[in-house]
């Protein structure tokens, strides 16, 4: 049984939030009426920020952007969409780099799930090369990061890195 959906997911970490992130939301709602940023609760990644914090950035952040929601998930993303009633996942392409690991999700997530599809958006390029795992190694070392991350996120992160 397809579902048909007005609405997409943007799963992610998002561990911080960036303007590669955001800009990835932003061409998502061109799509589709509604976007659900689905923060992920991956206990086998080592979260610089809480669950609690990622997802109140996020609002934050995502405030004045229509049709965009933002909550938090601990399961597959597939079992997730179902319970949304969603058939669309988002997932964000910033080099080639990423496509090897980003096909492989997709490959999986169709095998278990072949009902779900997963399409793939590009931040804008002056965005592609930014990850949440280099500007925290680099905003650790010193470095403004105000054209990475919205103003909010970055007095966060640097507030977190002073506390580590």
């Amino acid at each position: 049984m397809a579902l048909k959906s007005q609405a997409a997911i943007y799963p992610g970490s998002f561990d911080p939030v960036t303007f590669g992130h955001l800009d990835v939301i932003k061409r998502a709602t061109r799509i589709f009426p509604k976007v659900i940023v689905a923060v992920a609760n991956n206990t086998s990644k080592k979260a610089l920020f809480s669950i609690e914090e990622r997802v109140a950035l996020l609002k934050k952040v995502t405030g004045g952007l229509n049709g965009v929601t933002v909550e938090s998930f601990d399961s597959l993303v597939i079992d997730y969409a179902r319970l949304k009633k969603v058939n669309v996942l988002i997932r964000g392409l910033r080099m080639t780099s990423d496509f090897e690991y980003e096909f492989q999700i997709a490959l999986t997530n169709r095998r278990l799930a072949q009902d779900i599809e997963t399409v793939f958006l590009m931040p804008s390029e002056h965005h592609s090369f930014v990850s949440s795992s280099l500007l925290k190694e680099v905003a650790s070392l010193g470095a403004d990061i105000s054209s990475f991350v919205p103003k909010a996120v970055e007095a966060t992160l640097k507030k977190r890195l002073k506390q580590c």
